[in-house]
């Protein structure tokens, strides 16, 4: 059974939709007229909804999709142009930057559901996701350089997902690329028909639910922590993780269940 904590129509007066299934929160970006941009409105609600999440033990994934013709064109560049000032323009690339590092420090794996367009912050959006899986025909790009405006804040999300001469391409040109471009730098781990997107997420957040919440938590803040230390660092901090993880019960349960040969039954602890 699915739960419904917002409407299912799709107005702009919500810019968010919700919906809960055998533990996965679908969350839905809701301005389709706007390519699903990201206005304030649309980060606010995301992120309260992403805090609420990480109180919500019954949900283990969380998957992030757009309504509409597109993904997520990044920001709204007629609310940015509505107030031109120093000001305005500083809180709004902070809530961004805030929203990225939600979704990153979320200790529940992030899917991006990637349909039409993910362009500037849109595909910053799905460059910091843990996970992403886009249509054949979906399309990125970080076309900030096409309007004067460098894509610098996308630019930290895209460094850390792809080589670097892929992100300075992508940086530099504003050009948009085609998924199998998208997959074969790493921008998305799956590339699918259309009319088999929402099968290929339900199946791949179906498969990361059935593990230990507590394992797959630990393992997401040590992977994103890790990546940033020098190597001699990295395999201390990694040491002591394992060391951790290793005392807790559903490590215990889940070597005993393979010696034994069945099932383990997780106790998120």
């Amino acid at each position: 059974m699915s739960t419904l904590l917002h409407p299912t129509t799709t107005t702009e007066t919500t810019p968010l939709l919700r919906r809960d299934e055998n533990g996965v929160a679908f969350l839905t970006l809701n301005r389709p007229a706007a390519r699903n941009a990201l206005s304030i409105a649309l980060m606010t609600a995301l992120e309260a909804e992403l805090a609420a999440i990480a109180r919500d033990e019954a949900v283990k994934v969380v998957v992030i999709g757009g309504a509409g013709p597109a993904f997520c064109a990044g920001h709204d560049l007629r609310e940015m142009r509505a107030t031109p000032d120093r000001a305005t323009y500083e809180a709004l690339f902070s809530q961004c930057s805030r929203l990225m590092l939600a979704i990153t420090h979320l200790p529940k794996p992030v899917i991006a559901r990637v349909h039409g367009i993910a362009t500037a912050a849109g595909c910053q959006l799905v460059a910091t996701c843990d996970l992403a899986i886009a249509t054949e025909t979906a399309r990125f790009a970080t076309p900030g350089v096409n309007i004067g405006l460098f894509c610098s804040t996308p630019m930290v999300a895209l460094t850390r997902a792809v080589s670097r001469k892929a992100a300075m391409a992508m940086l530099l040109t504003g050009e948009m690329i085609e998924a199998r471009e998208a997959l074969r730098i790493g921008l998305v781990n799956h590339v699918v028909p259309e009319a088999a997107l929402d099968q290929a997420v339900a199946e791949l957040a179906g498969k990361i639910a059935g593990k230990s919440p507590l394992t797959v938590a630990i393992g997401k803040e040590a992977f994103y922590r890790q990546a940033e230390m020098p190597l001699e660092a990295a395999y201390a901090y990694a040491a002591e993780t394992m060391t951790r993880n290793m005392l807790a019960r559903d490590a215990e349960e889940g070597i005993d269940a393979f010696l034994q040969k069945r099932t383990p039954i997780w106790q998120g602890c």
